[in-house]
C-alpha cells in the first residue's frame, strides 16, 4: 500500500493518494511511518524528476498537492508525540519577500521541508520584512527562508537580514535565500547563510546549516 500511495503522489494523482492514505490510516499504521515509508520518499522523487528535466512545473504542482492531501490525513490522526519528531528537524519561517507575489517556488521548498522533518511556517508571499522577523522570533525559528523571483524584491532579502543585524539577533538564525534571480554572489553580498537553485537543494542546505549549526 506504501508502494502505492508512493506512485500516486509522483504521478500527481490527488484522489488516489487521499484513497491509499485513508486506508493506510483505517488499518492502523503510524501516521510517521507512513509518511517517512511512502510521502518522503515521494517527495524525493519528484524533486529528482524535477530537476533532471523529466517533470515540468505542472507535473511538480500535481504532485505536491497529492503530497499535502496525503499529509492532511496522516497528521490529522498524529500523537502530538509523533508531530514533535515529524518537526524534529529544525524549525522554518519561510516567506516570499515584500513586493514579490511569486509563491509557486516557495510553496514546493515548504512542502519539500516540511515532509523532510522540518516545522514549517509558510507565511505566503509579499511578506513585510519586520513581520518575517516577529515570526521567527515567536517561533524561535532555526531557519528563515527568504525568495524572491523579481530583481525589484532582492533588497527585501537584505532588509530582512539588516533587520536582524540591527535588533542584535542576526546570530540566533541561519538565513537562507533563494528564487529566479537570486545568485550566489548576492547571497554572499547580503551576507545569508546559504542560496540554492532548486527545491531540493533548498532542503539539502537546511539539513546542512543545521548540522553545521551557527550563521555565516
Amino acid at each position: 500500500m506504501l508502494s502505492k500511495l508512493k506512485q500516486a503522489i509522483i504521478d500527481g494523482d490527488e484522489e488516489a493518494a487521499k484513497s491509499f492514505s485513508e486506508k493506510i490510516s483505517s488499518e492502523g499504521m503510524d501516521p510517521l511511518e507512513a509518511i517517512n515509508g511512502a510521502v518522503i520518499p515521494a517527495a524525493r522523487a519528484a524533486g529528482e524528476k524535477f530537476e533532471k528535466g523529466e517533470f515540468f512545473v505542472p507535473n511538480l504542482l500535481l504532485s505536491t498537492d497529492a503530497m499535502k492531501a496525503a499529509i492532511n490525513i496522516f497528521t490529522a490522526g498524529m500523537s502530538e508525540k509523533s508531530k514533535e519528531e515529524l518537526g524534529k528537524e529544525g524549525t522554518v519561517v519561510i516567506a516570499t519577500v515584500e513586493g514579490d507575489i511569486h509563491d509557486i517556488g516557495k510553496n514546493i521548498v515548504a512542502l519539500l521541508l516540511e515532509v523532510n522533518g522540518f516545522q514549517v511556517h509558510d507565511l505566503g508571499r509579499d511578506v513585510n520584512s519586520m513581520d518575517i522577523v516577529n515570526r521567527a522570533l515567536d517561533v524561535k525559528a532555526d531557519i528563515i527562508a527568504l525568495s524572491s523571483l523579481m530583481t525589484t524584491s532582492m533588497p527585501s532579502q537584505q532588509d530582512v537580514i539588516d533587520m536582524l543585524k540591527a535588533m542584535k539577533v542576526r546570530d540566533r538564525f541561519l538565513v537562507m535565500i533563494g528564487g529566479g534571480s537570486v545568485t550566489e554572489d548576492w547571497a554572499e553580498e547580503i551576507g545569508a547563510d546559504g542560496y540554492t537553485e532548486t527545491a531540493e537543494e533548498a532542503v539539502r542546505l537546511a539539513q546542512a546549516l543545521m548540522k553545521k549549526g551557527g550563521t555565516g
